[in-house]
């Protein structure tokens, strides 16, 4: 019996049943954005200096990224790494500096993943920011902002979430 998948489909239970309820409640922050948080998987900001060409872009400083990496019981313990071990049965996040993260009201959260995954989306629905943007085809009701292009193209996401923005009044001209 693996209880991983056990403990997955529970999860994801909770997930879609809290998602359900919060989506029709949902209010969009007019506050200009200042902070940025980003979650993405280990793989894309191993590849990608995510953080740099978001900052630069949006021209803001101090943005804090969060990656999601399969656990492995080998590797060092990380302050900007979370798993699905950080999860407890509940479904609630158990990881004292990735809780803090997700508890940080940030202006804008990026969600900068292009395909569905359950504990990133748990992360940017856990999230106390204030306004969310991410890739369109994951979960629409995460986001209030949603870019369709590639995921390896940071150079269009960045320029046409600043587009966006500037037309929702979200960032100086």
């Amino acid at each position: 019996m693996n209880f991983s998948n056990i403990k997955e489909n529970r999860i994801r239970k909770k997930f879609e049943k809290s998602l359900s309820k919060q989506s029709n409640n949902r209010i969009v922050s007019q506050k200009e954005i200042i902070s940025v948080g980003i979650l993405t998987l280990d793989n894309t900001s191993s590849k990608i200096n995510l953080q740099s060409e978001i900052e630069s872009t949006l021209e803001l400083q101090n943005a804090k990224i969060f990656s999601f990496k399969k656990f492995n019981k080998n590797d060092e313990v990380s302050f900007k790494h979370f798993s699905e071990k950080n999860l407890s049965w509940s479904g609630e996040f158990n990881e004292p500096t990735f809780q803090s993260f997700l508890e940080q009201p940030f202006d804008l959260l990026i969600g900068y993943f292009n395909e569905k995954h359950l504990f990133l989306e748990k992360a940017v629905f856990a999230s106390k920011a204030t306004f969310k943007a991410g890739f369109s085809g994951v979960n629409s009701k995460l986001y209030e902002l949603e870019i369709s292009t590639d995921l390896e193209n940071v150079n269009q996401f960045s320029s046409e979430l600043k587009k966006y923005l500037k037309i929702l009044k979200k960032l100086k001209n």
